[in-house]
């Protein structure tokens, strides 16, 4: 590793992928922590970029670098426990590392404080409750050509095939429990309020945040979205504790796009209100508007 320190600036140097034969002997370690991913100097707007899995900074695939697939596998082979701090500013596919690594930590492009949030939580002195804000598709099958711009198979609102994580996705060192929910009705006119409430407990031994999620679906809206998130809030819960969730569902949480004028609108119909810590583990509840 080299360091270089300028006006103002400094630039540290590793020559991993530099060196066909890289030395991936963790000795007598138990543990290894391996910090990899991409850079924004590839992904970005319009860059000089060329090289496999970019193009002018554009990403032509969603997987991990080569070198770094073959350092885990390596490390793996020692027998060592791996833990994988993902940086990128996007989703990678992670397929192989899934089976392969102890835990994945996905840390994004951390900024200065970024070392100690990461020691911190690895070593258990904060409870993460970190949330993905987009879709870890398995692998580049799982997308459309990279020069096909539909929404068909994107994202976790068109995407019916199963994702390695998915959109809300995020673990604890504590459990949540969705214990009940409820409406205050049944059947409610289009451009009324709706309440939902949730009564969620934290069931494990360790305080905790969880992000409770709300989405909704038109039940038979085809073309339309599997499921849109409508609402979200952070939650602190000590450890056994519970509490109700109250959330108010206006009028615009239940548009869709309607067919005849054009545009987005409520129309009536039936609609499934889903709800729980990730876009795929949710439990339901139904609504008629008229």
């Amino acid at each position: 590793m080299l360091y270089g320190a300028g006006d103002r600036t400094a630039l540290l140097s590793f020559d991993i992928g530099m060196i066909k034969d890289y030395d991936t002997n963790a000795g007598d370690a138990d543990v290894v922590i391996f910090v990899g991913g991409i850079a924004p100097s590839l992904e970005g707007e319009e860059m000089p970029v060329s090289v496999p899995g970019f193009r002018g900074g554009d990403r032509e695939s969603i997987e991990l670098p080569a070198m770094q697939r073959n350092l885990l596998k390596s490390l793996k082979a020692q027998g060592k426990k791996i833990v994988y701090v993902n940086c990128s500013g996007s989703a990678v596919a992670l397929a192989p590392e899934d089976s392969i690594c102890d835990a994945i930590l996905q840390a994004w492009y951390p900024g200065q404080a970024g070392g100690t949030a990461v020691a911190e939580v690895l070593y258990g002195d904060y409870n993460p409750a970190g949330r993905l804000p987009v879709t870890f598709y398995r692998d580049d099958s799982q997308l459309p050509d990279f020069l096909d711009y539909s929404m068909d198979g994107r994202t976790y609102r068109y995407m019916k095939d199963k994702p390695l994580y998915a959109f809300g996705h995020g673990l604890s060192y504590t459990t949540f429990d969705y214990e009940s929910a409820s409406l205050d009705r049944k059947s409610a006119k289009c451009g009324d309020n709706v309440n939902l409430n949730i009564k969620l407990r934290n069931a494990g031994k360790r305080d905790g945040d969880e992000v409770v999620q709300v989405y909704i679906r038109k039940e038979g809206d085809f073309g339309g979205p599997v499921k849109t998130l409508r609402a979200f809030k952070r939650v602190t819960l000590p450890a056994g504790a519970s509490r109700d969730i109250a959330f108010t569902l206006t009028p615009d949480a239940f548009k869709t796009y309607d067919q005849k004028s054009g545009r987005m609108a409520v129309t009536p119909g039936k609609y499934e209100i889903l709800y729980g810590g990730s876009s795929d583990n949710l439990k339901s509840l139904h609504l008629t508007l008229k």
